[in-house]
């Protein structure tokens, strides 16, 4: 079976003329995207809030104090993740703040093995987004009146190596 082509957008929240842009950039790829995704789970270890989230900071380092508060179960060799019900709204709107508060924030499809969106360091923010996927969030973006940014327009589809080839 032939792999659909890929094309990778940055997305930092230092591309963006506010935060804010980003964080609804995303929740808009998480109503899009939700049949093909499966979850949205991020390292709770270190949530920092970012400098550049200007609106709603109070109400983000709440959540990140609540997370601070759960137990967190020690198990060896484990990676601690806190899970996001991708089908409740305000747990969407959650994860879009919070992610770019952890080290380690992804949103995947384990069947496919396929992962769509990932923030590491809390400053590399990336979406990998099938040419089929690609179209319909970019029209969801342009109906709710947000632009689409001017590098994602350009950026160039590329077809997966078999897997044979990836290693």
């Amino acid at each position: 079976m032939v792999e659909e082509a890929v094309t990778t957008l940055r997305a930092e929240l230092g591309r963006f003329g506010r935060a804010e842009e980003a964080f609804a950039l995303l929740e808009t790829f998480l109503e899009v995207a939700r049949p093909r995704l499966e979850s949205a789970l991020l390292d709770p270890r270190v949530l920092h809030l970012p400098d550049l989230m200007t609106d709603d900071r109070a109400v983000v380092q709440g959540l990140i104090d609540a997370i601070g508060n759960e137990m967190v179960p020690r198990r060896r060799l484990a990676v601690p993740e806190r899970a996001f019900d991708l089908d409740d709204p305000q747990a969407r709107w959650d994860f879009t703040r919070l992610a770019y508060c952890s080290n380690l924030a992804t949103v995947w499809n384990h069947r496919r093995r396929t992962t769509y969106f990932e923030v590491s360091t809390m400053s590399r923010a990336t979406y990998w987004l099938p040419e089929s996927l690609k179209t319909q969030y970019f029209d969801a973006i342009a109906a709710k009146g947000w632009a689409v940014p001017a590098e994602w327009l350009t950026a160039v589809a590329k077809t997966p190596k078999p897997w044979w080839r990836r290693f």
